[in-house]
């Protein structure tokens, strides 16, 4: 009981000088915000590899699906496509699909006079690429080639 009423008094004598601590400091927030913004800043960063890697997987997807239906167009028709409609209005595609680097269907179609049977009676659209011009950052490879 004795110890308990002189801790009593010290506590009371410095909140009478002003002398008790309570919280943090400025300097502790300061440091615990900053890891805090650090921590953020690098899953940011995953965030945008991871959306990116998204976005060429899909890419891949959808030019392999596409080169699959003008393969299939071509053999069944015995005439290569003219253009990516073509493969809509004859039921090989439900819809063009978005590139996804740029946002539109904008595909650059490549013509050849390559025939892929001895049926074939016209040449026309062979294959298909991304209309994108930027550079994958885990292939180093234009888009606008795969």
């Amino acid at each position: 009981m004795l110890l308990q009423t002189r801790t009593t008094a010290r506590i009371q004598q410095k909140r009478s000088n002003g002398l008790i601590e309570a919280g943090f400091t400025l300097i502790e927030l300061m440091i615990v915000i900053t890891i805090i913004l650090i921590l953020i800043g690098m899953a940011a960063q995953r965030y945008e590899k991871s959306v990116q890697h998204a976005r060429e997987a899909t890419m891949k997807q959808d030019l392999w699906v596409m080169r699959q239906a003008i393969d299939n167009y071509t053999l069944d028709k015995q005439a290569a496509p003219q253009s990516l409609e073509d493969l809509v209005q004859a039921g090989y595609l439900r819809q063009v699909p978005k590139d996804p680097m740029t946002g539109a269907a904008d595909w650059t179609p490549q013509y050849d006079s390559v025939v892929l049977s001895a049926e074939q009676s016209s040449t026309g659209m062979v294959d298909v690429h991304s209309n994108s011009a930027l550079v994958s950052p885990f292939e180093n490879t234009p888009y606008n080639e795969w």
